[in-house]
């Protein structure tokens, strides 16, 4: 039987946790009813009149198509050459004895810490003197390189997870390592990929700073940065086109992960790859 003391620890933690839960609630709700109020506020109101209008007045080419667009080529194009570049990265090191190994992972450890602000100043400069300057290309690339790090991290970890025992049978059979990595290894860690696919596309579908300074023309901004738009002068906020903005800003991220987990499952598949 629970003592007194022990009951009082279960509801202090059971109400705090509640707390936390109204505290991201309490956000997504004033976002659903705001965006059908065409008098929302930042007040959590219930609409007089459920209307439409909102997202009739958000969704047009210039405020939200061509930036989710934008957006889109951005967070995909970074997510293929990170996660392309992450395996090929990862596969030396979860599979050699490299004595640079350790070295090499602090290293990289060390690049998630610096603070983005911190290297903008020189990375913009890079940017002007090769005339990069407002190009979607150059921005994606960029936005790839500053997520690589993490990408190469969790990478490592899911190609650990694959038994070395499937390549060296290959290579016996006379495969090369990247035969064996491209036939072999990437199929097995799909999962992981996603995984890895998934968290470098959110971080750039929502990132605003990067494409802020690097991309100047208004027809390529992505959507993080397009938002910006229903902030008018002296506080003046449209809070009903913000809040269906935001709803529709949203949509992409959950399908992708919505496809990844029908397509792919969340874990790995290996039971019986290898015997013993």
């Amino acid at each position: 039987m629970s003592s007194p003391r022990h009951l009082g620890v279960k509801s202090l933690t059971n109400g705090l946790l509640l707390f936390l839960a109204l505290c991201f609630l309490l956000p997504m709700v004033w976002l659903l009813l705001a965006s059908f109020d065409t008098e929302a506020t930042l007040a959590v109101n219930w609409p007089a009149q459920w209307s439409l209008a909102n997202f009739a007045k958000v969704m047009t080419p210039e405020q939200t198509l061509i930036p989710l667009w934008n957006s889109f080529l951005l967070s995909a194009g970074c997510a293929l050459v990170t996660v392309t570049c992450a395996v090929l990265a990862a596969y030396p090191l979860s599979r050699y004895p490299l004595r640079i190994k350790k070295p090499f992972l602090y290293g990289v450890l060390f690049g998630t810490g610096l603070p983005i602000t911190a290297m903008m100043v020189p990375v913009y400069s890079l940017f002007v003197t090769l005339n990069l300057m407002d190009s979607l290309t150059g921005t994606m690339f960029f936005m790839a390189a500053t997520s690589l790090p993490m990408a190469i991290w969790m990478t490592k970890n899911f190609m650990d997870e694959v038994p070395i025992s499937l390549e060296e049978a290959a290579w016996v059979d006379g495969a090369s390592s990247m035969q064996t990595l491209r036939a072999i290894v990437v199929p097995l860690m799909r999962p992981g990929i996603a995984v890895v696919f998934i968290f470098v596309f959110i971080q750039g579908w929502g990132n605003f700073f990067v494409p802020f300074v690097l991309l100047l023309s208004p027809d390529k901004q992505p959507a993080a940065v397009s938002i910006f738009s229903f902030f008018g002068q002296y506080g003046a906020v449209a809070y009903g086109q913000l809040a269906a903005f935001s709803l529709v800003y949203s949509v992409p991220v959950i399908v992708l992960y919505v496809i990844v987990q029908k397509v792919l499952g969340g874990s790995f598949a290996m039971a019986g790859a290898v015997k013993g």
